[in-house]
């Protein structure tokens, strides 16, 4: 069959070096590769570098090795396009899971079919991605950093624990979800209230920070946090670490992915439950207590923290 079908080359904006890669298109291409897997069709994918690291490159894919081409997914238009219906002349060239915009672009007309998902006249169809193979889930990680707190001076060490982390994160098995903690009613992408910042976190299986509240709230909500102090020699995250008998943290001066892998490996494990342990935290004793003292305000101790519908009382300092 493979001396009677030739050689496939699969390609799409992810195969363009300055070209992208969604998660839509990368599903889609899966659904195109199951297909022709299904069809004993023997090919190849072009990838950017950028995407596939030691990948088959667009710019190395030999034209002559090959009898058809195929494209997938995204907005048939442009000069990038066009430049394969040249370069690729000799083979059968087929779009597949597509947007037509411009039928009249050369983009479109270089291919002997397209097999479209929308366009003009067009019965819209439905997007490759939708039926396309996934692979197993992984965990879901919030990550939340800073580049502030310039109040450290020298000890800071904030940018070099982020970019450890960040290039750390970049190989970690788990979907990282960037985290901001600052609120603003009006701008629409960030939370509003503490309380909607609450209910992102809780949904989260581990959070990766180097901020006192990264640890904080996650343990609030039974979720357990990675912690990095950026502080050398130790600060207030140290510091709160200690108060809430969290062992998950990480030294400035220590911050190196094996330690960051391990860490990481305990929080989506035996931390699950270390966290949910920590909640009884949330109404312990903390400095509030002997604020009315402080202030000369005698009275009855003040009402602890509404946790699962239940009122408690803090203990008094």
């Amino acid at each position: 069959m493979t001396s009677e079908v030739g050689r496939t080359l699969v390609t799409g904006w992810f195969s363009f070096l300055d070209g992208e890669a969604t998660a839509g298109d990368v599903l889609a291409l899966s659904r195109v590769r199951q297909v022709l897997d299904a069809r004993g069709v023997p090919y190849d994918v072009a990838w950017s570098p950028r995407f596939e690291p030691g990948g088959l490159a667009l710019g190395d894919a030999r034209p002559g090795e090959y009898t058809r081409l195929v494209f997938v997914c995204g907005p048939l238009h442009g000069p990038l396009i066009a430049g394969l219906h040249g370069r690729f002349a000799h083979c059968r060239r087929v779009a597949v899971g597509v947007s037509v915009i411009d039928p009249a672009d050369p983009a479109v007309t270089g291919f002997h079919e397209v097999l479209a998902r929308d366009g003009a006249d067009r019965v819209p169809e439905q997007d490759l991605a939708m039926r396309a193979p996934r692979g197993p889930g992984v965990p879901v990680v919030g990550v939340l950093l800073t580049r502030g707190q310039r109040e450290y001076g020298e000890r800071r060490a904030h940018d070099s624990v982020a970019g450890t982390v960040r290039s750390w994160l970049a190989g970690a098995r788990c979907a990282p979800v960037a985290l901001e903690s600052r609120l603003d009613r009006e701008d629409g992408l960030l939370c509003g209230t503490a309380e909607e910042f609450l209910s992102v976190v809780e949904r989260l299986d581990a959070v990766v920070t180097d901020r006192l509240h990264g640890l904080v709230l996650p343990l609030r909500v039974g979720v357990p946090p990675l912690v990095i102090d950026p502080v050398r020699g130790g600060a207030k995250v140290s510091a709160q670490a200690r108060a809430c008998r969290w062992p998950a943290l990480v030294s400035a001066e220590r911050v190196a992915p094996a330690r960051l892998d391990a860490w990481l490996a305990w929080c989506l494990d035996r931390g699950a439950g270390a966290a949910r342990r920590r909640r009884p935290l949330v109404v312990a004793a903390d400095p509030a207590d002997r604020l009315p003292e402080a202030l000369g305000v005698p009275g009855p101790p003040v009402p602890g923290t509404l946790e699962d519908g239940v009122v408690r009382t803090a203990v008094g300092g």
